[in-house]
């Protein structure tokens, strides 16, 4: 399959800039409410609300003689990747690692995105594109050691960082798989039909994910959730923003720019996060947050060049 980009415009930028910074809410979200709610059923009940949120807009693609049904082999990786495995796993990381090493292992994404394409996409790495890939990761690098490039030797992985990287290369796959057009128009031309016939297969492997987790089957020995009206409003916001908004826009932007340029626009998730997270706890922005979006910003620029 040959993927051909248009140019990285203020409005494919855009819409590239919107997932990041809702993402980096779910991340600072995800945090508060780790002790509430177990990680994949946070990740399940986030993807059954947005299921009932985008309904009425594409009830009609579950209907009996929908071409939904046979694509199904392409919804089911589709949901496999984007709805049931990269959330999990990042929620999964948090529970056996720190942020830094979180947002660290997952400024791999250029790369993995690079490397993805070469592989299984017949898609040519450039200079440029590794270029762009240094600066952005150099960029992700500054926020995570605040500055201070010796706070890198004190990093150790952990089994949570190898969930990380299952989940980037998860994130690589699917986005890579959205540049695609194989499935029929009705679904492509809709946003809210092309996002429910991925949940509609993802649900089905976020609900058998978190019965495993019920089942004590990834560690978690005592799964329980403690309701409160403040975990209700932190799962209505992941639902309608990370989840409905995110991966529309993302969706839009990968088909328009390419993924090897949009999995640059991954990179600014750490930035975002530690800013939200400043502002959450009262903290003003540091130089060294500058810097890095500069160096991450110069990453996208560089590699998106003819």
């Amino acid at each position: 399959m040959s993927v051909v980009p248009h140019a990285l415009t203020p409005r494919n930028a855009a819409l590239l800039l919107i997932p990041p910074l809702l993402w980096a809410g779910n991340a600072v979200i995800g945090r508060m409410i780790a002790d509430q709610i177990p990680p994949i059923t946070l990740n399940f009940f986030r993807w059954a609300l947005a299921f009932l949120l985008v309904l009425p807009l594409a009830h009609n693609l579950l209907r009996r003689d929908s071409p939904l049904w046979a694509h199904w082999k392409r919804y089911t990786l589709l949901g496999l990747l984007g709805v049931g495995l990269y959330n999990s796993f990042l929620y999964l990381a948090l529970q056996t690692s720190t942020p830094i090493n979180v947002t660290l292992v997952g400024s791999s994404m250029p790369v993995f995105m690079l490397l993805v394409g070469a592989l299984f996409f017949k898609q040519t790495v450039r200079k440029r594109q590794m270029t762009g890939a240094v600066l952005s990761i150099l960029g992700v690098m500054v926020v995570l050691c605040r500055g201070d490039w010796q706070a890198l030797a004190n990093v150790h992985l952990v089994i949570g960082d190898v969930f990380v990287l299952m989940a980037t290369a998860a994130w690589s796959w699917y986005s890579w798989l959205l540049s695609g057009t194989q499935e029929p128009a009705e679904a492509r031309s809709n946003w809210a039909n092309f996002l429910m016939a991925q949940m509609v297969f993802g649900l089905f492997w976020s609900a058998a994910f978190s019965g495993a987790e019920w089942a004590g089957l990834t560690g978690i020995a005592d799964a329980h959730i403690s309701w409160s009206w403040p975990l209700v409003a932190a799962l209505v916001y992941v639902s309608v923003g990370p989840a409905v908004l995110a991966y529309r826009f993302w969706g839009l932007g990968v088909q328009n720019v390419g993924p090897n340029i949009a999995g640059f626009f991954v990179n600014l998730i750490p930035v975002f996060t530690a800013t939200l997270s400043a502002l959450v706890l009262g903290e003003m922005p540091q130089l060294y947050h500058a810097a890095a979006f500069v160096l991450i910003i110069g990453g996208i620029v560089v590699s998106s060049r003819k």
